[in-house]
């Protein structure tokens, strides 16, 4: 079975020897890294998976070893569940899934975010709206789990340093608005923030509305795996609640999606469709929940408690030692602390004190700034790495100089800014065909505005089509990169694709400052 990733398959653990006590407790170690904190020991089953089982007393027996093993390496476990294997044997023999998780020695705790479309999920209080100047805000909800697997959130009004205090597990959620006329802002959450997963709420009273398919579609087109969660189940009917159930899988089995859906409704359910989902994005779990009466909340419960982080250890580690890059989302004024920026560092590591640059300005340069404090779920953090959210305060810095789609970076690095570009796109959908001198609005990361079609390479294209085409922005150049995942749309007219090819502006001129050598 393959070394990497945090499942381990054990047959049995039965008084090992020190020597061998002493590799386990290694190896654990080395799972739980991979597992950014967390891993699934299968007990009773063979290296290649095969299911063998153990007597109840070998199992007992196991058990106390893996517990031993976990209290060495500064972890809990929680068996998740045993099962019977059927064989024709005389004793019965069980298999057990125990989830290991690391209590937190030094509080990095990793965030899984999410993003959660069209509904208020009441299990989480409100805790910080971030309010943008836009008629919608996205908010931010974060549900804590210690390493016992037991929600930290409920007790009194904690607030969200508590949480982050003492729980092994964040899940971010990032509330993204369902209605129609802000679907601006659930694409740029959806490109910005880059979720880890989408959990697409439908209510059962209403079914499948428009926006759902439109949804549905979005976080396929971006490539993020999808649950979903049917609820209001307490407003209506048995017979209403499966027909939108059954109205989902349809939607999810057709050729355009592939999606094999996973109806939740128990526990066991719940462990299976959260490993299977981590391991196969066609996967789409689906729950029915009520928040009002509390039905099957425990379920979404477990699958949350038990679903991995997607990015793991190695992708971070290299990450971080790269250049420094911060995607600027948001900005906003704060009283006796001025100009603060929220985003996401995208690369390195981000230190109180650091210099960095900002850009690029409607001209294409960029101008220096130094980091005066960083703030994670709004408490303090000396050191940002790769991969997580957080606001920079960066002091007196005039604020009317920054905006969405900048990127703060190492004064080393040298940032390819373009006022034009080339992707190679799919028209999902389009009234007439799409030519030369068409103007959308173009997302990119945080990156949003309108461009204009400079090109098409190929002929004129219609729904469905591909082809490369060449894009420039109409107010001011924006730094890129190759790679990056696009959506565009005008109107009726929707798009998505990735760039292929920038156009420089003249190389990078570095920052005007006093001492430049």
């Amino acid at each position: 079975q393959a070394e990497e990733g945090n499942i381990e398959y054990k047959l049995k653990l039965i008084n090992p020897t020190q020597y061998r006590f002493e590799h386990l407790a290694t190896q654990m170690k080395w799972r739980l890294q991979e597992g950014r904190g967390e891993a699934v020991y299968q007990i009773g089953v063979e290296d290649n998976g095969m299911l063998v089982g153990l007597s109840e007393e070998d199992l007992r027996s196991s058990l106390k070893t893996l517990g031993r093993m976990a209290e060495k390496v500064g972890a809990d476990i929680t068996v998740l569940r045993e099962r019977e294997v059927d064989y024709d044997a005389d004793i019965p023999r069980k298999v057990a899934e125990v989830l290991i998780r690391k209590v937190p020695d030094d509080q990095q705790n990793f965030l899984i975010r999410k993003s959660t479309l069209l509904a208020r999920l009441n299990l989480f209080r409100h805790l910080h709206e971030i309010q943008t100047g836009r008629t919608s805000s996205i908010s931010f909800e974060i549900l804590g789990f210690n390493s016992k697997g037991e929600v930290v959130n409920y007790s009194e009004s904690r607030t969200a340093e508590e949480i982050c205090e003492s729980a092994s597990k964040m899940i971010t959620f990032i509330d993204l608005a369902g209605h129609h006329k802000y679907l601006k802002t659930t694409i740029f959450g959806l490109t910005s923030y880059c979720p880890d997963f989408a959990m697409l709420v439908v209510s059962a009273n209403t079914g499948i509305a428009g926006t759902t398919r439109e949804h549905l579609g979005l976080a396929m087109a971006l490539k993020v795996p999808i649950f979903i969660v049917v609820s209001k189940v307490d407003l209506c009917k048995r017979e209403t609640v499966e027909r939108t159930v059954r109205q989902l899988e349809r939607i999810l089995k057709q050729p355009g999606c592939n999606k094999v859906p996973l109806v939740v409704s128990t526990t066991d359910d719940a462990v299976t469709a959260a490993q299977q989902f981590a391991q196969s994005p066609s996967i789409t779990p689906i729950f029915t929940v009520s928040s009002v009466s509390g039905e099957s909340l425990e379920l979404l419960k477990v699958f949350f408690n038990i679903i991995p982080p997607l990015s793991n250890s190695k992708e971070q580690e290299e990450l971080m030692q790269q250049l420094t890059e911060f995607q600027v989302d948001e900005i906003y004024t704060v009283p006796e602390v001025g100009t603060v920026v929220g985003g996401t560092l995208y690369s390195g590591i981000c230190r109180e004190g650091e210099q960095l640059v900002v850009g690029p300005t409607d001209s294409g340069q960029f101008r220096e700034l130094t980091v005066c404090s960083i703030q994670r779920n709004r408490s303090a953090c000396r050191v940002l790495r790769a991969g997580q959210a957080a606001t920079l305060a960066l002091g007196t810095f005039d604020r009317s100089l920054l905006r969405k789609g900048m990127v703060m970076v190492s004064p080393e690095m040298n940032p390819t800014i373009c006022w034009m570009f080339e992707a190679e796109i799919v028209l999902l959908f389009h009234a007439k065909t799409f030519h030369k001198g068409f103007q959308v609005t173009v997302h990119v990361g945080n990156v949003r505005q309108t461009a204009t079609v400079e090109a098409v390479h190929g002929k004129e294209l219609r729904t469905g089509e591909k082809a490369v085409v060449c894009f420039r922005f109409i107010k001011h150049p924006e730094y890129l990169k190759v790679g990056a995942k696009l959506l565009f749309r005008e109107g009726a007219t929707k798009g998505i694709g990735q760039v292929t090819k920038l156009h420089p502006v003249c190389q990078y001129q570095p920052p005007q400052s006093e001492h430049q050598a």
